[in-house]
């Protein structure tokens, strides 16, 4: 059975782990509403992607 045969210190274990971060949502504001929403998504509040109109609420 393989068993480390050293403790692995704090700098090792973290210089692992450097790439396990969440990353960023990317959230604009809506041109028109000036609500958030995330991009590339369509405005559930007002319909509209990419300047048309995609839903009618």
């Amino acid at each position: 059975m393989a068993v480390p045969k050293r403790k692995t210190s704090v700098s090792k274990r973290n210089k692992r782990r450097s790439h396990h971060k969440i990353s960023n949502l990317n959230i604009v504001e809506d041109k028109k509403s000036g609500e958030y929403r995330l991009s590339h998504h369509v405005d559930l509040k007002s319909g509209f992607y990419n300047g048309k109109k995609i839903l009618d609420i």
